[in-house]
């Protein structure tokens, strides 16, 4: 294939192509809680006077999502790991809910019928707020709406509040919103059965840690939990009033009960189950849970008939779940391929919390590796990120400098931009940027001593702005740029010029690296390298 001003381009490095990924790090002019500009960061200052960098789009359609929205872990690198925008996540299905696509789904359909013929009852659970990042209220209320244009007279809510993509302390405002709509059906049995926050409650990933996944099952499926209360917003008022500090995602678990103290909302044999996330990472393991005959990872107890589906496929290579309302998106033509075709050895590298997005993620979905690819994950030990806001940025590093004259091209995540944001500790936040800072001046020497590069840039922004508007802790992402920085002492840094197109994004990571690995064939799909080579 020849590209126009690019058939001669043969950059060569006698060492690695190092792609460092700093999750959730990105630019704002703003100093007011903004952790990576508070820091002190001797390594990333002097990168910003001596070496090129530009700030590249990492959010809204410049990631496959919908205009405004804020990028997010998943989006970034997939968007970094095929080197296209590709329409996903809240886009490809907002699409299927404008067209009634949706509607059409074997799925929907076998569980209309279904409850239609047998009069049980519809569950529905998800990240629950309007963050569009995992999911979508608007999502939960047009099925609920539709169902009961269908007939089904029984629908249960189970609550998994998010305090993440949106303020920490959102409710009791969507459940008020939620029980607010389901009064417009009367005549009708639909009410909210169980709840707690995603970081105690269902929405484990990765498998780190399935307490959590536990938890919810039990509250879900059989009614069991700590915590009895009429209705949620009590439940919220009560976990205030014990803690008025209380993120909404560490809500803990309870269930809604009866006059009795029966719980109200039982999953039950010949009910269905939609859980309505988009994205895959926080519903996978719930999914597992109702699907698989061999599940390994708690006891179960009785595990009640019923017909799951998702919102979409959260597994591509397993097929998990196999019902689906929206089909999965397809990625092709992803860089990890592309590398092993050309037997380019490769190299992914990350700490729990983040390694199926530089594996996974990264490659278009799927856990395959191409010829010549490996992947290495490091434990990521405790979740009390405010307290340990270095995490694994070390061992990440100490794994990288002992492979990195292994591999041609090697890719690492530091999670601490996007962790540690996530609490909105400004504090934290501060020594989470400090430590990257010490770590990728360490790698930085050892791709100078190996003759290599180091390409530094982030999936999506989220430390830098960790107070809103109003002066409030945020905790979500943000829709700022994030930085593309080329460390390179090599002689090659005389053969290019970064590119100044506005509307270069994560997109062009791909055939990036492809140039800077000698590779100018890169797949016609691909968006332009960030890199202008010198003829």
């Amino acid at each position: 294939m020849e590209k126009s001003g690019q058939e001669k381009i043969k950059i060569s490095y006698k060492g690695p192509v190092v792609l460092a990924v700093l999750d959730g790090v990105g630019l704002s002019s703003k100093r007011d809680g903004n952790a990576l500009q508070i820091a002190h960061t001797d390594f990333l200052n002097k990168m910003a006077r001596k070496y090129p960098g530009i700030a590249i789009k990492a959010s809204g359609e410049a990631v496959g999502i919908l205009p405004g929205i804020m990028g997010n872990s998943e989006v970034g690198h997939n968007t970094i790991g095929c080197g296209q925008i590709i329409k996903q996540g809240i886009a490809s299905i907002e699409e299927a809910f404008a067209t009634g696509k949706i509607w059409e789904s074997k799925a929907w359909n076998d569980i209309i019928n279904r409850l239609t013929d047998n009069q049980k009852t519809l569950h529905f659970s998800g990240i629950f707020s309007d963050g569009n990042v995992h999911s979508s209220i608007d999502h939960l209320e047009k099925m609920i709406e539709e169902a009961n244009s269908r007939g089904i007279k029984r629908i249960r809510v189970h609550l998994v509040f998010d305090g993440r993509d949106v303020p920490p302390q959102s409710e009791p405002k969507y459940i008020q919103r939620l029980e607010s709509f389901l009064r417009y059906f009367p005549g009708c049995d639909y009410r909210i059965a169980s709840g707690g926050g995603r970081m105690v409650f269902v929405a484990d990933r990765y498998q780190n840690d399935w307490g959590m996944v536990e938890k919810g099952w039990n509250a879900i499926v059989h009614g069991k939990a700590e915590h009895h209360f009429e209705n949620a917003a009590d439940a919220v008022r009560a976990f205030r009033a014990k803690d008025s500090n209380i993120q909404d995602q560490y809500l803990p678990a309870f269930v809604v009960v009866d006059e009795k103290d029966q719980p109200i909302g039982k999953v039950e044999d010949g009910d269905a189950f939609i859980y309505y996330d988009f994205r895959a990472d926080r519903a996978i393991e719930i999914a597992m849970a109702f699907t698989y005959n061999d599940f390994p990872y708690f006891d179960r107890g009785y595990r009640p008939d019923v017909y799951f589906a998702g919102m979409t496929e959260y597994n591509s290579d397993t097929h998990v779940p196999e019902h689906q309302l929206v089909p999965a998106v397809q990625i092709d033509h992803t860089l990890n391929q592309f590398l092993g075709e050309r037997n380019i050895s490769q190299l992914a590298i990350s700490e729990t919390v983040k390694f199926g997005h530089i594996t996974y993620y990264f490659n278009g979905n799927s856990y395959d590796k191409a010829p010549g690819e490996e992947h290495i994950k490091i434990d990521s030990g405790p979740s009390d990120y405010d307290n340990r806001p270095w995490m694994m940025a070390a061992e990440i590093t100490d794994t990288a400098l002992e492979n990195l004259d292994k591999y041609r091209f090697v890719r690492l995540n530091y999670p601490n931009g996007d962790m540690v944001g996530h609490l909105a500790n400004i504090e934290s936040g501060i020594i989470a940027m400090e430590s990257i800072d010490v770590q990728l001046a360490r790698l930085a020497r050892k791709v100078d001593e190996l003759g290599g590069v180091l390409l530094i840039t982030a999936d999506h922004g989220n430390i830098e702005e960790l107070l809103d508007e109003y002066g409030k802790p945020k905790t979500s992402h943000t829709t700022n740029p994030v930085p593309f920085l080329v460390y390179d002492n090599t002689e090659n840094r005389t053969k290019y010029r970064l590119s100044r197109n506005p509307d270069q994004g994560l997109s062009n990571i791909a055939s990036t690296i492809a140039i800077m690995l000698g590779q100018d064939d890169y797949p016609t799909e691909w968006r332009d390298p960030l890199i202008n080579v010198i003829e």
